[in-house]
């Protein structure tokens, strides 16, 4: 336990002094997040706050796992999923924030280069465990077989977690303290129930948003933009197909489903009836909009993130043992 220990320190103590360069930097070449407009007004003085602070997340969390843990199947898949989204990430910060195009990469773009990362790790997960298409499900004790449902199934649960995350990330700190409790109950997980392959990973993923947070916390010195979301996305997706608990995301990603949800409820009631059901979607923007601070949503989400991850955790505890 103490080796887990020493992971998430040493992700930490990567983006803790990273942080004192790599921000200045962003500042100095003027990578600044832009704001809706027709968000919350307050989110207007963050204009041009640095963006793209994922390149400090991403490499310390592979870095720290491959030191850790070596180089082996998983762990490449492992940098694969977080590589594989962060560079798609960076790839529409870049066009946003040099190019100067606000949008980013278009959305069939963007759709389908995630579509192909995903059937590459799904694929590659196959590779890793083959004629392994077993996955857990809450209150079974034994995993159900999803035969040829598993590799479809698969490309869709990652491609749900990584937009999940990125559509979260809106708040300081919200999306760095939400994947902190998530990881945290995983490296549980697997130090307790025998996915070792997972551990060294999942505390780095601690560490490094832990470390993220002295910078992103409110109000934020940098935001992870799209490098930052989509990577840690690939890296939750990474450790949900490892530990075959894709449908127990329903708790440990209690809070990125509903934003999720959130946003889709919107869309379709407003192309049903052309009136909105939430103030602002997703879901932090309406408490924002009705009266809460910005910190007080966050810790509410926090709160609830790590009630339904210990929820999460005994569930599994039950069914696994």
């Amino acid at each position: 336990m103490i080796y887990l220990f020493f992971a998430a320190a040493t992700a930490f103590m990567f983006v803790a002094i990273a942080g004192n360069f790599v921000i200045p930097l962003l500042s100095y070449l003027k990578f600044g997040q832009t704001v809706r407009q027709d968000g919350p007004k307050r989110h207007l003085k963050k204009m041009g706050t640095p963006t793209m602070g994922g390149i400090m997340i991403i490499p310390a969390i592979i870095i720290t796992a491959v030191i850790f843990s070596g180089i082996n199947k998983a762990s490449n898949l492992a940098v694969i999923a977080a590589t594989g989204f962060g560079l798609v990430g960076f790839l529409d910060d870049y066009i946003k924030v040099v190019k100067k195009r606000s949008l980013g990469l278009r959305a069939s773009q963007k759709i389908l280069m995630q579509l192909a990362l995903a059937i590459i790790l799904t694929l590659y997960a196959y590779m890793i465990y083959p004629g392994d298409s077993q996955v857990y499900i809450p209150f079974f004790e034994k995993a159900v077989d999803l035969g040829l449902f598993y590799m479809p199934f698969n490309v869709f649960i990652i491609l749900g977690v990584v937009n999940s995350v990125n559509l979260t990330d809106g708040l300081d700190g919200l999306v760095s303290g939400i994947m902190l409790i998530i990881s945290f109950f995983y490296t549980l997980i697997g130090l307790f129930f025998g996915f070792h392959e997972i551990l060294f990973f999942s505390a780095a993923i601690s560490g490094a948003t832990l470390g993220f947070l002295l910078y992103n916390h409110y109000p934020a010195k940098v935001f992870m933009g799209d490098t930052g979301s989509l990577g840690l996305g690939g890296a939750l997706a990474f450790l949900a197909l490892s530990t075959k608990t894709q449908f127990y995301l329903l708790f440990f990603g209690f809070i990125l489903v509903v934003e999720t949800l959130s946003v889709i409820i919107q869309v379709l009631y407003f192309r049903a009836t052309g009136k909105r059901i939430f103030k602002m979607a997703p879901l932090h923007h309406h408490f924002e909009l009705c009266g809460l601070s910005e910190v007080k949503v966050v810790l509410l989400f926090w709160i609830i993130a790590l009630i339904s991850c210990f929820i999460g955790y005994y569930i599994f505890n039950l069914s696994f043992s």
